[in-house]
């Protein structure tokens, strides 16, 4: 097969050469050309049109719901909305060493005793795979393996053999011939991963791309891979722990931030029931500057404990959050001393969300208010209490949402009081929860020395 023409187009204006330059000539920046395959130009512009398709009303098309294809794996199944669909592309990150190739493998052990699947290994041979998988003592009798990093022998494969579900691990070790640029390059990520979303949708096939992230957490790769995907999910956690999370950033068939919880055992990844025991420190007896959230994952309520400490600054007063936002913490401690009168602009200030979780909502503000100054005057809050809401710059608890269900998981949990915002004051009692749904900051503070 003869080689396709290359041309190299830049980032930033578009414009294209027919040879790599270090600086675009049109718009004169650095570093800007990536290698593209050039399309073929027809002789006959308007002779070679094709025929005008056939246009429809929405209203003439036959929505219906996929079935979707159960992974085995349950917490995998919640992060993807509730399974695989047939002739969807996921996309999953991670740091390396996180467990994406043995979550995959995993799952694709389970579904290999029902159906036809099809792992395809560009980072490790097929002894180091079989390795693991006896590990893992997964059974893999009827698991088929492919090591191979052409993405034309790749492609001829899966239509000769038409696996319900592939893997890719990953898309960043493959390469076309159609290219002459190295694996890993731009224009070999993004050729690669539309050539394979445009067999997925042809021919029904699930493929899972397995991806590299840069040092900053991100997607390695052109910002087009994310967006021809279907799914995006990212596989966070500390490699030091044995806890991870598999959450969803994108999602076409399904909620989008659900999250997948798993413990990392010697014998792979296994899915955690209650996922809120991995957030909450136990404490021997209460303690001054933790307070106990309830934070929305997607649909599932999660309890997290925020941590504070306040501490007598030398020098500048530092503020420093894991796991929060900073930016927000200091608008926080400006609301605090404002509206409710208590200073910390001679403390250092240091907030830390437990287990590793991220919490990128609102709804956590007035949980870190509450441990801040829970820690600064030394006094534990109030044994068994959760707290939510969103605090504005006036001063006012924000209701969050879902509170309904935030209420009745803390419930379930063992917990007996509640501070929340007045529009989520729920219309019936939950049994054995009291509800204290404050409309301010400094009434929540009052509030809570009236709980001790």
């Amino acid at each position: 097969m003869a080689k396709a023409k290359s041309i190299y187009s830049c980032t930033e204006c578009g414009a294209s050469s027919p040879k790599w330059q270090g600086q675009c000539p049109g718009c004169g920046e650095w570093n800007t050309l990536v290698e593209s395959v050039a399309e073929k130009a027809s002789g006959h512009r308007f002779e070679s049109l094709a025929p005008t398709a056939r246009l429809q009303t929405l209203s003439e098309i036959e929505a219906r719901e996929t079935e979707r294809i159960p992974t085995g794996i349950g917490e995998f199944d919640r992060a993807l909305g509730g399974g695989l669909v047939p002739g969807g592309v996921v996309l999953i990150g991670g740091d390396p060493g996180i467990g994406k190739s043995t979550l995959l493998l995993q799952a694709l052990s389970l579904l290999s005793l029902n159906q036809k699947v099809l792992y395809i290994s560009g980072e490790e041979s097929g002894e180091q795979v079989a390795l693991r998988a006896r590990r893992l003592s997964l059974d893999t009798r009827q698991l088929q393996l492919m090591a191979e990093i052409n993405l034309e022998r790749i492609l001829h494969t899966l239509q000769a053999e038409l696996p319900l579900v592939a893997v890719i691990d990953s898309i960043q070790t493959l390469w076309s011939d159609q290219l002459s640029s190295a694996p890993g390059s731009v224009a070999q990520v993004r050729e690669c991963a539309a050539q394979l979303t445009r067999l997925a949708k042809q021919a029904g096939i699930t493929i899972i791309l397995v991806g590299h992230v840069t040092k900053d957490g991100a997607l390695a790769g052109p910002r087009v891979l994310e967006h021809i995907v279907d799914t995006v999910l990212y596989f966070e956690g500390d490699t030091h722990s044995s806890f991870r999370l598999v959450r969803a950033v994108k999602n076409r068939f399904g909620a989008v931030n659900e999250l997948g919880v798993f413990a990392m055992t010697d014998k792979g990844l296994k899915g955690v029931n209650n996922p809120s025991a991995l957030f909450l420190s136990q404490h021997g007896q209460e303690v001054a500057g933790s307070c106990v959230m309830v934070t929305q994952e997607g649909t599932r309520p999660l309890l997290v404990e925020i941590q504070a400490l306040v501490d007598t600054a030398h020098g500048n007063p530092r503020r420093l959050t894991v796991g929060l936002d900073a930016q927000r913490l200091a608008m926080l401690l400006a609301v605090l001393h404002r509206h409710a009168g208590i200073v910390c602009f001679d403390q250092d200030v240091f907030v830390n969300a437990v287990g590793g979780v991220k919490i990128s909502e609102p709804a956590a503000d007035l949980a870190v208010i509450l441990s801040i100054t829970s820690s600064l005057k030394n006094k534990p809050l109030p044994g068994k209490l959760i707290v939510f809401g969103e605090v504005g710059l006036a001063g006012e608890v924000r209701p969050a949402p879902r509170g309904q269900e935030r209420l009745k998981e803390a419930a379930k949990l063992g917990f007996t009081r509640a501070i929340i915002p007045e529009a989520n004051r729920p219309k019936q009692a939950i049994a054995g929860l009291e509800v204290v749904a404050v409309k301010r900051v400094e009434e929540a503070v009052t509030r809570i020395r009236e709980l001790e």
